[in-house]
C-alpha cells in the first residue's frame, strides 16, 4: 500500500508540472499567443490520455519484439503479472513486473511521463503553428513514437539488451520530446521578423518573465516527482540519495547558465536562468541514481554552461524556438545520457550500471549510452519529420502571415488574455477631461 501512494503521489507532482509548462511557456510568448500556448498546454495531457490509454501502453510495455510491444496493445488489454496480483497469472507487461503496485498505478505513472515528452513539443513550435495540428502531431508522438522509444529503453528491448540506462527519461522523455521539437521547428521555419534579410538576430522577448519563473519553480518541484518516483517503491535510502541529486544538479545548472550567460552576453539574464535550472534537472534524470552528490553537481554546472551555447548556437543557424525548449531538453538530454556513462558508480544501486569511465569502468557503460543517444535521435527525428510532413500535406501546420502578426489568440481562439492592455493599446488614454466627463455620464 504504502509504494503505490508513493507512485500516485509522485504522479500526480509530475501531472502538476503541466501547469509549470504552461506558465513557463506563456511567459516566454509574447502577449498576442498567451491564450493559445494555454490552450496547448492544458489540451496536450487529455490528448495524451488518450492516446496512451488507447495503444501507446500497449506498444510501450507490452511483450513483443526489440522494439515495440505486441501483447496487451489496445486499452489496457492485458493482465498485471507483478506480484501485486498474488494469482500467480502470467500476464502480458512482462518489462514492468519488477514493481509489485497495482496495473493501473504503473499506467498512471508512465502516462504523466508520456504526456511530458508531448508538452515540450509545445514550446518550439510556439507562435506560428495551428492548434489543429499540434494536436494531431500530439497524438502520434504519444499513440505511436514515444512508445516505441520507451520499449526499446524501459520495455525491455533492443537498447535495454544493448546495456543502455536511463532511470527517469533523459532520453525516453526529454530528447524524444526535443528531437520531435527540432523536428516541428525546422519544418515550420521562424517566426515572422524573427531574422533580418542581412542574416541577423531580431530578439522577440516574452511577455511575463514573472509567469515563467512561477512556472520554473513548478517544474522545479515536479522534478521531485519525476525523479525520486521513478524508483515506483517507497524506498527511502533511494529516494532521499536521488532527491538530493536532483535538486543538486539543479542548483549548479542555475549557477552555471547565470555566471556563463552574465560572461558570453554581457549581463545575467534571467531566461538564460531559468533554463539553466531546467537543464540541470534534464541531465540530471538519467543518471540521478546512480552518481554521487558530487557528480550531479558537475554534469548540472555543464548543463547550464551547454543551454546557453545552444540557445546562442540554434539562433544563429535560424532555428527559430521561443523558448529554448531544444537546447533544455534535447542538448541536455543528451548531455545527461552521456554523464551516466561517465560517472555513474556500482556503489549506489548494485548489480545495474556498473561503474562509468571516469571511475575505472571502462568504456562499455559509455558507448551503451551513445547507442542510444544515436539510435533513439535517427528514429524520432525521422517518424516526427514523416509526422509533421503528413499533416502539414493533410491539414497544414503554419497559420498565416496575417494571423501570425495580429496574434493566435485571436485567430485560432477568438479571444485574449489581456483584453484591457488591447484596448489600452488601441485607443488613446483618457485625459483628465475625459475621466471628469465619464464620472458625469456615470
Amino acid at each position: 500500500m504504502v509504494d503505490t501512494v508513493w507512485v500516485l503521489f509522485t504522479a500526480v507532482l509530475v501531472f502538476f508540472m503541466n501547469a509549470g509548462f504552461g506558465c513557463l511557456e506563456a511567459g516566454f510568448a509574447r502577449q498576442k499567443n498567451c491564450v493559445n500556448i494555454l490552450s496547448k498546454n492544458f489540451i496536450v495531457f487529455a490528448i495524451s490520455s488518450v492516446a496512451f490509454w488507447f495503444i501507446g501502453w500497449g506498444l510501450m510495455f507490452g511483450d513483443g519484439t526489440p522494439f515495440f510491444g505486441t501483447q496487451g496493445l489496445w486499452t489496457l488489454g492485458g493482465a498485471d503479472n507483478s506480484p501485486a496480483t498474488g494469482d500467480g497469472y502470467q500476464g502480458v507487461y512482462g518489462a514492468i513486473n519488477w514493481t509489485g503496485v497495482p496495473l493501473l498505478a504503473k499506467f498512471f505513472f508512465q502516462l504523466v511521463f508520456a504526456g511530458t515528452a508531448a508538452t515540450i513539443v509545445s514550446g518550439a513550435v510556439a507562435e506560428r503553428i495551428r492548434y489543429l495540428s499540434f494536436i494531431l502531431f500530439s497524438f502520434v508522438l504519444v499513440a505511436l513514437i514515444y512508445p516505441v522509444v520507451g520499449h526499446m529503453i524501459w520495455g525491455g528491448g533492443w537498447l535495454a539488451g544493448k546495456g543502455m540506462w536511463d532511470f527517469a527519461g533523459s532520453t525516453v522523455v526529454h530528447s524524444t520530446g526535443g528531437w520531435a521539437a527540432l523536428a516541428g521547428a525546422l519544418i515550420l521555419g521562424p517566426r515572422f521578423g524573427k531574422y533580418r534579410r542581412d542574416g541577423s538576430i531580431s530578439p522577440i522577448p516574452g511577455h511575463n518573465l514573472s509567469l515563467a519563473t512561477i512556472g520554473c519553480f513548478i517544474l522545479w518541484l515536479g522534478w521531485f516527482g519525476f525523479n525520486p518516483g521513478s524508483t515506483m517503491a517507497a524506498d527511502p535510502g533511494a529516494i532521499s540519495h536521488i532527491a538530493v541529486t536532483t535538486n543538486s544538479a539543479a542548483a549548479a545548472g542555475i549557477l552555471g547558465a547565470t555566471f556563463y550567460s552574465w560572461m558570453r552576453l554581457g549581463k545575467p539574464d534571467l531566461g538564460m536562468t531559468l533554463n539553466g535550472c531546467l537543464a540541470g534537472l534534464v541531465a540530471i534524470t538519467a543518471p540521478c541514481a546512480f552518481v554521487s552528490v558530487g557528480s550531479s553537481l558537475l554534469i548540472g554546472l555543464m548543463a547550464g554552461f551547454l543551454v546557453v551555447e545552444a540557445v546562442i548556437r540554434f539562433d544563429r543557424i535560424r532555428v527559430d524556438d521561443p523558448v529554448g525548449a531544444i537546447s533544455v531538453h534535447l542538448v541536455n538530454g543528451i548531455w545527461g545520457t552521456l554523464a551516466l556513462g561517465l560517472f555513474a558508480q556500482d556503489r549506489f544501486t548494485p548489480g545495474t550500471t556498473g561503474n562509468g569511465l571516469l571511475f575505472g569502468g571502462g568504456t562499455g557503460l559509455l558507448a551503451a549510452q551513445a547507442l542510444g543517444v544515436a539510435t533513439v535521435g535517427v528514429f524520432v527525428f525521422a517518424a516526427a519529420s514523416l509526422a509533421w510532413l503528413a499533416i502539414k500535406a493533410l491539414v497544414g501546420i503554419r497559420v498565416s502571415l496575417q494571423e501570425e502578426i495580429h496574434g493566435l489568440d485571436i485567430g485560432e481562439h477568438g479571444n485574449v488574455a489581456y483584453p484591457d492592455f488591447v484596448i489600452h493599446k488601441r485607443f488613446p488614454l483618457p485625459t483628465e477631461h475625459d475621466a471628469v466627463g465619464a464620472s458625469a455620464r456615470s
